[in-house]
């Protein structure tokens, strides 16, 4: 696939299905994702492979809806997603445990910014640099949570 790849990560102090807890709940990414505004089911299943949601998304003066579909689902370790927006890409969170007590929880995705967003240019200066920023700090959030409901 074509796009801008962006990846963070972070260490949780919880077993990765304490942090499957926090992360199962689609409808709750909410409250630790600073860009995501709303999350409203399309499909009946709201879990697993085939659910399909709405994402409304603000990054700084930009607002948009993110039809998004999970392609990925194996508790405790993956939740894949595709974007089928205006842009659109793949996206998965990975939990592996490190050590006896903490979890290695790494965001990567692969996005394509269409031509009249800026394309390959908005990729690198909306991926690497702002989308970047973001998730390090949503990802700050989610350690949070999590560590504060163990």
């Amino acid at each position: 696939m074509n796009g801008q790849t962006i990846a963070v990560s972070t260490v949780i102090d919880a077993l990765p299905d304490q942090v499957w807890a926090v992360l199962e709940p689609v409808e709750h990414h909410v409250d630790w994702m600073a860009d995501a505004e709303a999350i409203r089911f399309t499909s009946e299943q709201t879990r697993g492979v085939g659910t399909t949601f709405l994402c409304d998304t603000k990054v700084g003066p930009i607002r948009m809806t993110d039809p998004m579909e999970i392609v990925e689902w194996e508790p405790g370790h993956a939740m894949g997603v595709r974007h089928t927006g205006i842009v659109s890409g793949v996206g998965r969170f990975t939990l592996s445990q490190r050590g006896t007590s903490s979890t290695h929880f790494v965001w990567r995705e692969t996005l394509t910014f269409p031509w009249w967003l800026g394309g390959p240019i908005a990729g690198v200066l909306g991926g690497k640099l702002v989308l970047r920023f973001i998730w390090k700090r949503n990802l700050k959030a989610l350690k949070q949570l999590v560590e504060a409901t163990r």
